[in-house]
């Protein structure tokens, strides 16, 4: 997220402080500022999403408010409001707003500002709000300056960060701070924006028409972040504005963002089609198709922790003994979309989707444990075997419990004849390994091991 230019640091640090305003200040837009620009929420009202932060009573609101005058951390992705919340602070309580950007301002800046805050506090009783942006990027020794100022309330700060805190902040910050974790915006958040957009004065003001699948792409393309879909959506404006009908239609806004639309609905057909598709591909060891459709489903902004989940389970239910290496890729590339998020997490869902395709094939696993399901479902249970049952109770040798029972490593083989399951299913076989992969070994020991425990 980039610097505002509408909120710059006052170049005349040394001049006098001017008069406080009595009232909160409302900062004037240029009429030819971006479109995401001019429709900055300027109240809480107008602020979509992060309802967990910003219902009654909550620590967001309370500070904007003025009712929580605590530096806090912002941490989200972007485009999800952390430089309008920012503003917010500063417009709903009357305070100074001043921003720095971590990619240009250094320690001198940040010392600049804060004796600038403090020569406003001191003689004309001025609050001062320093909003960092990409405070991660900021060093040890630049987020140590800011201790002492945000210890006496010389400023309040409010540091935006799209990276977790706790690993980029250092600890005497973090713990002088309340860190805020926003979310990304919904579908319908998105889809909310476009419209006030199209409608507000400020924005496009009903002057062009927006068709619902074009509508519905540029919500796809927001993937949660509001910056996005209004740059998108001027960008269209911009085109559709120069044509006869004015109208912003699905074709205008793919030629503007240089990016087709993928025909794919989280919510209906297309989400169960493809992701059908992509399991029958892995299932039919077709990795070129599988990728096809994997790459289908992270261009529309599925959410790839159900992409995640669905390879998790088709390790085990397609693959499952015959390459026990694949439920640890399809694990480990869960964790890792969970760790580094999206658009990088998409080489961890790939390298998984690979293994899985090109690895032999069995469903011995789910049929087994279905099987088994089926008879326990149908009344076929049975009592534990008494040799069986728990004997580190006093009483439970009366009862015969544990009374009888061999120890496997006692015999050179570590398998020895004893009856395991109930009467009812003694010889019922479940789990029948293939002969394709490592389960080709298996369906050798297997049934060794079947008539040893046996007796036969």
């Amino acid at each position: 997220m980039q610097q505002d230019e509408l909120f710059t640091v006052n170049p005349d640090l040394g001049q006098p402080p001017p008069e406080p305003s009595e009232a909160p200040r409302q900062v004037a837009v240029p009429a030819g500022s971006p479109l995401a620009v001019r429709m900055r929420p300027r109240s809480l009202d107008e602020v979509v999403g992060q309802q967990h932060l910003l219902g009654e009573g909550a620590p967001l609101r309370r500070l904007v408010e003025g009712a929580a005058p605590a530096s806090v951390l912002l941490y989200g992705p972007p485009g999800t409001g952390k430089t309008t919340l920012a503003n917010l602070v500063s417009t709903a309580t009357g305070r100074r707003f001043v921003a720095l950007s971590a990619l240009s301002a250094g320690v001198k800046e940040v010392r600049g500002v804060i004796e600038e805050a403090r020569r406003r506090r001191n003689y004309n009783a001025e609050n001062t709000v320093l909003f960092i942006d990409e405070v991660h990027r900021f060093s040890k020794t630049q987020q140590d300056a800011l201790l002492g100022a945000v210890e006496d309330r010389t400023v309040l700060l409010v540091a935006a960060t799209t990276e977790n805190p706790s690993f980029s902040v250092v600890s005497p910050l973090l713990s002088r701070s309340l860190v805020l974790q926003l979310r990304p915006l919904t579908d319908d958040d998105v889809r909310n924006l476009i419209r006030r957009a199209l409608s507000d004065e400020r924005g496009l003001n009903d002057e062009l028409k927006l068709t619902e699948d074009a509508e519905a792409h540029l919500v796809r393309l927001a993937s949660g972040d509001a910056r996005r879909a209004l740059t998108a959506l001027e960008a269209a404006a911009d085109a559709a504005g120069a044509t006869e009908h004015r109208t912003i239609d699905l074709a205008t806004v793919e030629s503007t963002v240089d990016k087709a639309a993928v025909r794919y609905d989280r919510d209906g057909d297309q989400h169960y089609d493809v992701i059908s598709a992509f399991i029958k591909s892995i299932r039919g060891s077709d990795v070129d198709a599988a990728l096809h459709y994997l790459a289908r489903m992270i261009e529309a902004g599925e959410d790839p922790r159900f992409l995640a989940r669905r390879l998790v389970v088709h390790a085990s239910e397609d693959i499952g003994m015959a390459d026990p290496t694949a439920l640890q890729s399809a694990v480990a590339a869960a964790h890792a979309v969970q760790f580094i998020g999206m658009p990088e997490g998409r080489l961890a869902l790939a390298q998984a989707t690979v293994h899985l395709a090109t690895a032999p094939k069995s469903n011995a696993v789910i049929t087994g444990i279905d099987a088994a399901l089926a008879d326990v479902r149908a009344g076929k249970i049975g009592t534990v075997p008494p040799h069986l049952r728990d004997g580190h109770y006093a009483g439970a040798a009366k009862l015969g419990n544990a009374q009888g029972y061999r120890y496997p490593h006692n015999v050179p083989e570590g398998v020895l004849a004893q009856q395991y399951p109930p009467d009812e299913l003694v010889g019922q076989d479940y789990y029948h390994p293939t002969q394709r992969g490592a389960e080709r070994t298996l369906a050798e020991r297997v049934p060794k091991l079947r008539r040893t425990i046996r007796g036969e």
